[in-house]
């Protein structure tokens, strides 16, 4: 489905990504682990044009997007969830998630979008008890909530995910890894960055590990758990 291939991007004379290679199929989870400033992020952006790269080429479906605008990459099914979660504070919830929806708007549209948001609130019931509140009033968790909420009124073919546990309390970080593997259930492709790679790799099918901007290692899941360099680096297991 998602296929990149020699990806460099600069930052100035930063060299961020170097020769990046990852692919993502139909329906999988596909986790990116690294330390901070290993590239993660950077590829996220990459991948739904908020980056530019400067050499590789992005393939989705069989098309060349590594030149796509943002906006036509949304209206693929390209939808990004940022670090730090990027929800309209003075905004209520429920305008935030009909933002999701913006380039779906048209009177004919109206009554599913209506519909989709009703299923977000299935799905995060305290987001439909609070659609009235403003979005910065809301707890970490809530607003993470929302953010995801926001990203499935898009309509993702593939989501990605960047450090959606991030600043969360234990309780909520089991909440919110529960929701996306239920969305995984639900056909979504996901590709994951998590700073907290126990819980990565146990809902994800498959791996990465950047380091300095290269891959260094890829692998299934259960093989990752089992990798002596992934368990003392990233599993706190010596």
């Amino acid at each position: 489905m998602l296929r990149i291939k020699n990806l460099q991007v600069f930052y100035g004379v930063i060299h961020a990504l170097r020769a990046v290679s990852i692919h993502v199929r139909d329906r999988e989870i596909v986790t990116l682990l690294g330390a901070n400033g290993s590239g993660k992020t950077t590829l996220l952006s990459a991948i739904s044009g908020v980056v530019r790269p400067s050499a590789g080429e992005i393939a989705f479906e069989g098309r060349d997007i590594t030149r796509e605008r943002v906006d036509r990459l949304v209206r693929g099914g390209i939808i990004h969830v940022p670090e730090g979660r990027q929800i309209f504070g003075p905004l209520t919830v429920e305008d935030n998630l009909r933002l999701g929806a913006y380039h779906r708007f048209s009177l004919r549209e109206t009554p599913d979008i209506l519909a989709e948001m009703e299923a977000v609130y299935r799905l995060f019931p305290v987001l439909g008890a609070r659609r009235r509140q403003l979005g910065g009033t809301l707890s970490g968790g809530e607003q993470q909530m929302l953010a995801i909420g926001r990203a499935l009124l898009s309509r993702p073919k593939v989501l990605l995910l960047d450090e959606p546990s991030m600043g969360l309390a234990p309780v909520l970080v089991d909440s919110i890894f529960d929701t996306i593997q239920e969305l995984h259930r639900a056909g979504t492709t996901i590709l994951l960055v998590e700073q907290n790679a126990r819980v990565a790799l146990q809902v994800a099918d498959r791996g990465y590990v950047l380091q300095s901007g290269e891959i260094v290692l890829s692998d299934s899941a259960a093989a990752l758990r089992q990798n002596a360099m992934v368990q003392k680096a990233y599993l706190g297991i010596e």
